[in-house]
């Protein structure tokens, strides 16, 4: 082990336990809106940041690289949606969700739907749906953590994963929302920099982008091509055009993602945000696919894939920028896993146990029983990763394809399309889930050549849009919401008057559902 490596990530780690005391002690857990939401007090510049790094995951140090690895430059087909994935999710939500969830008191991305679409079903299959697909996505963050901190420190798996779980899950329990938005910003910077960095050192190593193409066509020309290694998707437009969707409009389906719509301090931030995010984006994005393309030339007989990063920073960089780097990785692995982590407790505490279980609870009991939720799945996740470590690749592309092909249309139609009701959203979201499940699972991309994301989410939408009309006579949406989107479409901040009314007491709203259920 490096001990100038291991210098810079205790000081990284130590760095983010220092936010997370800050964030407590300015009162993120002493309140749901607080420990949920920051408050709904976060600026531009950290919801850009917050909603880039929490979307791009280990993924995109182990995903993406050993896509590069092993498919060439057609991982950039991935890259060239998500480039402008942030500024897409945020000028069709942004705005409109951030007043529609105030104006309904909504502090999770599933209450919210609830309370747009009155149904307790609406919630409970979310719900449902959201933990055990978010469950899978921690447990993707957390086997990247413990893959790179073994690699790069020489510990052993084990004792990395359990090093990395802990650092995340101690400072997402003290500071809630906040310490997860101001990490994140900490976080997203530092993965700027080792990205770069490595880039340059790579680039270096192999004599610029053009020799190395030009070494990679001397290897496999088909390489260098955007339908991979061998022209293996040469002309499927349906793998293609899943793989443009999932990172680009995929993010509004994200219930971990979307929440950010929720905390901005200022409905209108979302413009800026969305420079900040696309400004991010243009210099971070491509990087780790055009690295593991690279890794071929350099480290030819990588055993993992999913390593190729990783073991380009130990090969090239001298041990203080290995540390900056690997600082980075985690950075990537960590901003992710607790946003993910505090979506999953938030949703499993708030939409389940006291919608329908304990709804009295008071307001420091709730935040205590989301925090007890966080520890315990952080744990079992743990768990299942010290026993089985699937692909991380794998993992991120199955859970984010059903995510956005169940909640797409759900969250998209909550703020734009007026007949959008409750028998339609119910449907839609059943229909995308099952669909992009039973598109993986019982292999047809490869008998289809469509992509499980632009399966299930073409079919979610029809079915939107196909019962929402057919019902509209029995459903009609409740004027009460209509109102409310009204108020949304207007260029203008929150009126006191409708800000005021928002109420986070379990009992207040099941008596406004009820009222919303009666046959009219």
């Amino acid at each position: 082990m490096n001990s100038t490596v291991l210098l810079f990530l205790a000081l990284y780690f130590l760095a983010m336990l220092a936010v997370g005391i800050v964030a407590m002690r300015r009162g993120g857990s002493s309140s749901m809106e607080g420990y949920y939401l920051s408050g709904r007090n976060v600026g531009p510049l950290v919801t850009a940041m917050t909603m880039q790094s929490t979307s791009m995951s280990g993924y995109m140090f182990l995903g993406a690289g050993s896509l590069g690895y092993t498919q060439g430059y057609y991982g950039f087909w991935y890259a060239a949606g998500d480039i402008g994935g942030g500024v897409v999710n945020l000028s069709v939500l942004g705005r409109r969700m951030r007043k529609l969830s105030q104006i309904m008191g909504a502090l999770t991305s599933i209450e919210y739907l609830e309370k747009r679409y009155p149904s307790k079903w609406v919630r409970l299959i979310s719900a449902v749906l959201s933990v055990f697909l978010l469950g899978a996505y921690v447990l993707a963050q957390f086997i990247a953590g413990g893959k790179g901190l073994e690699m790069v420190t020489g510990l052993p798996y084990e004792a990395s994963l359990l090093i990395a779980v802990a650092v995340i899950l101690a400072y997402t329990l003290m500071g809630g929302y906040g310490a997860v938005a101001y990490t994140d910003l900490l976080q997203s910077l530092v993965m700027l920099v080792g990205i770069v960095w490595i880039l340059f050192a790579t680039l270096q190593e192999v004599g610029g982008l053009t020799a190395a193409n030009e070494a990679l066509a001397t290897l496999d020309p088909t390489l260098l091509s955007v339908w991979g290694r061998d022209l293996a998707y040469e002309g499927q437009w349906g793998i293609v055009l899943g793989a443009l969707l999932i990172f680009s409009i995929g993010y509004m389906g994200w219930p971990h993602v979307v929440t950010r719509h929720m905390a901005m301090r200022n409905p209108f931030h979302a413009r800026r945000a969305g420079v900040y995010s696309t400004l991010w984006n243009l210099v971070f994005v491509s990087a780790p696919y055009i690295l593991g393309t690279l890794a071929i030339l350099v480290l030819p007989d990588l055993d993992d894939p999913e390593q190729a990063i990783f073991a380009l920073a130990q090969n090239l960089l001298p041990a203080a920028v290995v540390g900056i780097v690997m600082a980075a990785i985690m950075a990537a692995i960590m901003s992710t896993a607790d946003s993910i982590l505090l979506q999953t407790g938030s949703i499993a505490a708030r939409d389940l146990y006291e919608r329908f279980i304990n709804p009295r609870m008071e307001e420091k009991q709730m935040v205590r029983v989301s925090q007890l939720i966080v520890l315990l799945l952080g744990m079992a996740c743990a768990v299942i990763a010290l026993f089985e470590p699937p692909a991380v690749f794998s993992i991120v592309v199955f859970t984010t394809s059903v995510l956005g092909s169940a909640f797409l249309p759900a969250y998209v139609a909550a703020v734009w399309w007026k007949k959008a009701n409750t028998p339609g959203a119910l449907a839609s979201i059943i229909v995308g889930a099952v669909v992009a499940f039973l598109w993986k699972y019982l292999g047809l991309e490869a008998a289809t050549e469509i992509h499980p994301m632009l399966a299930g989410l073409v079919l979610s939408s029809v079915t939107m849009v196909a019962v929402s009309l057919a019902t509209q006579r029995q459903y009609p949406v409740p004027e009460h919401i209509l109102r409310a989107m009204e108020e949304t479409e207007e260029l203008r901040p929150l009126p006191r008057s409708l800000a005021s009314r928002q109420s986070f007491e379990m009992a207040h709203e099941a008596l406004t559902l009820k009222s919303a259920e009666r046959p009219t």
